[in-house]
């Protein structure tokens, strides 16, 4: 690890703990999470998810930034996407437990919040199953074509403005990297389990937890992109 590296996580070691210990900040968060949900989901992954993708930059070329990277757009972009995601989380962490009520469990949305253990661990497990069979494959695989557009548009900021050509994306993906190890691995050896944690967590600190995950799918990215060049190579 390079002093830089070494620099970077000693300074985002300090933040968390100041964070942690601040009771004023967790209840400001806690505040604006509720009042301001859908904006602070924006920023939560502009920056934390963002931050995933440098931390994937560095993995592959050995530098947190390039020209061409396009850090603002795909700030922009993640925001978005955060916001979509929130709207996810509500829509199946409401309807996904009606699966196990279907089926004759005494599990409800309430559940989480009012059930005993095993009972909060079933229903967050079938909103995290749900969420991501149904729902993350869209949004790994919209993310994939947006960074695909900023990086044809060589990272510039117009890019987020500019139509994406959606038919010819598609046809760029690598889809033996896309469905082999992006999909068909870690939706369910970390995906699944991970947000199986998240909606555990109070409703407050979910998209927050989700938004740190954005940096695990940063790494799990770079490794997608290691595999691509390495069979490019070969």
């Amino acid at each position: 690890m390079k002093m830089k590296d070494k620099g970077l996580a000693a300074a985002v070691a300090i933040l968390l703990l100041i964070a942690c210990l601040s009771s004023d900040f967790v209840a400001g968060f806690r505040y604006y999470s509720t009042a301001h949900g859908y904006l602070l989901s924006f920023v939560k992954f502009a920056i934390l998810a963002t931050f995933g993708e440098c931390l994937a930059l560095r993995i592959v070329t050995g530098k947190y930034w390039v020209r061409g990277f396009g850090l603002c757009a795909k700030m922009i972009v993640w925001g978005f996407l955060g916001i979509i995601i929130k709207l996810a989380f509500t829509v199946f962490a409401t309807g996904a437990p009606n699966i196990l009520a279907s089926f004759g469990f005494d599990i409800t949305p309430a559940t989480l919040a009012t059930g005993g253990f095993f009972d909060r661990v079933a229903a967050a497990f079938i909103i995290s199953a749900s969420l991501n069979c149904i729902f993350a494959p869209v949004l790994m695989v919209l993310h994939k074509i947006t960074d695909a557009h900023i990086h044809l548009h060589g990272g510039k900021l117009s890019a987020v403005i500019t139509p994406i050509k959606m038919a010819d994306r598609f046809k760029d993906i690598d889809w033996n990297i896309m469905w082999g190890l992006v999909l068909k691995k870690t939706i369910p050896f970390f995906w699944i389990p991970a947000h199986t944690i998240t909606f555990l967590l109070p409703p407050d600190f979910r998209i927050l937890f989700a938004a740190f995950l954005g940096v695990a799918l940063g790494v799990i990215l770079a490794f997608a992109n290691l595999s691509a060049a390495q069979k490019v190579k070969a």
